[in-house]
């Protein structure tokens, strides 16, 4: 028998950068547990620090609780842990743990699957497991639902349900946030995916689109960014052609877009855990079932090559100007995977880095978004932050990698012996050597 939503508990499966502000929001009218296996990230958040940013102090001020006993007292709010004992009680289960592809590309189920396996240990007859993490079409039943049923000792669709909502997330975008950004809903059976649909209405002031079922749903997402990909990947393709017939690929743009149904892509490194992520969902499914994805992959194969593309045309550059390249020192200013926001997963600048270094070059990071230690974690390199700003006249080059609005201030100027290169074309067109 399903709880009426008003009366449900909700337990939000990772508080990442998704499952944070869904907890958040559902807090403000429910009953939710945020869980997550990570205990530093726990205390940071039981503190009232969400250090992704993501979520202001004050937020989460107003919604956290301190214990069951006051969660269930107010009938609504946020208690966050990683203890499962304490999500036992819940009736509805959110997962929103990452899914990565590995060093070959394949899709890491890993994640939803461990996730699955320890809902699965508290699951209780008549509970629901969403799935908002981006999967390929068949993950939610075919993947995740065995797992719960082997280890539950329930039926599905019969004792326990399942939904899948995709996570609509844009880091660092204060404007399009979780609640203002339309939702795609769906269950396993109509009945569960009419409330499923009714659930995420209660928060989702932007509205819901109920998908006739799961697997239309996960498709759905995964195709989003597979389209923003491709649509890059043909703009960065622009740049390579308009760089050697030497036109200005932000002026064609700017040209092209005076016509209504012009779609206002730019060229730049796609990075991050969806757009430089999805697409490989998409292809190893359409790979499993015979058919090889050509435009999909030939898109991947293009941003990717960017980071290098990036690299050698500096290197040229500088061998124009007579600047010496070996042991010659560079500047890379930013290292997040987009601006204003300091997720610096799949991040790739790193292939700018790299492939400098690869030159025997002496390369520099600057970014005062992105936190030190994690790079130094992820990434194994050293970086400048805000505390420990590097002096911009010991370098040959400059590369403007990520258009973090601090670096508008900077005074940055090409001269006969400095090389400046802005990827993301947000210098006036006087101060750099070349841009995409």
């Amino acid at each position: 028998m399903l709880k009426p939503i008003s009366e449900s508990k909700i337990a939000i499966v990772g508080l990442g950068y998704v499952g944070l502000p869904l907890a958040v929001a559902f807090a403000e009218k429910l009953q939710t547990i945020g869980y997550d296996i990570d205990s530093k990230r726990v205390l940071e958040l039981q503190n009232g620090h969400d250090r992704t940013l993501e979520i202001e102090d004050n937020e989460l001020a107003n919604v956290l609780v301190e214990s069951v006993d006051q969660l269930q007292s107010d009938k609504r709010g946020l208690l966050v842990t990683d203890e499962i004992i304490n999500i036992t009680t819940c009736n509805i289960f959110i997962v929103t743990v990452p899914t990565p592809t590995d060093k070959h590309n394949r899709p890491v189920l890993t994640p939803m699957l461990k996730a699955s396996g320890m809902i699965g240990k508290i699951l209780k007859k008549g509970d629901i497991v969403i799935y908002e993490s981006t999967v390929y079409p068949g993950v939610t039943e075919d993947e995740c639902v065995p797992v719960l049923e082997k280890i539950s000792g329930l039926k599905f669709n019969v004792d326990f349900f399942a939904g899948y909502s995709p996570e609509r997330i844009n880091p660092g975008d204060k404007q399009h946030t979780v609640t203002k950004i339309l939702k795609v809903t769906s269950g396993s059976t109509p009945e569960i995916a009419d409330y499923v649909d009714k659930l995420y209405r209660s928060v989702i002031v932007a509205g819901t689109h109920k998908a006739s079922s799961i697997k239309v749903a996960e498709a759905a997402k995964v195709i989003e960014n597979s389209q923003r990909d491709i649509n890059i990947a043909f703009v960065n393709e622009l740049s390579k052609i308009f760089n050697l017939l030497e036109i200005d690929t932000h002026e064609v743009l700017a040209a092209a877009g005076t016509k209504w149904n012009f779609l206002p892509f730019k060229p730049g490194l796609v990075g991050g855990h969806c757009i430089g992520v999805d697409p490989f969902y998409l292809a190893q499914k359409a790979q499993e079932v015979g058919y090889h994805p050509e435009i999909i992959l030939a898109g991947r194969r293009l941003n990717d090559s960017m980071g290098k593309y990036v690299a050698t045309e500096v290197i040229k550059l500088m061998m124009r100007k007579n600047l010496k390249v070996i042991d010659s020192k560079v500047l890379i200013l930013g290292f997040t995977f987009k601006e204003d926001c300091p997720d610096v997963r799949n991040t790739r600048v790193i292939d700018i880095y790299n492939e400098l270094k690869s030159f025997d070059m002496e390369v520099d990071v600057y970014d005062p978004w992105a936190d030190s230690k994690e790079v130094m974690h992820e990434y194994g390199i050293n970086i400048f932050n805000q505390e420990d700003k590097p002096n911009l006249s010991e370098y040959s080059a400059i590369i403007l990698a990520v258009a973090h609005k601090e670096f508008l201030k900077l005074e940055i100027q090409k001269s006969e012996n400095l090389v400046v290169f802005d990827v993301k074309g947000i210098f006036s067109r006087s101060k750099v050597d070349a841009r995409l």
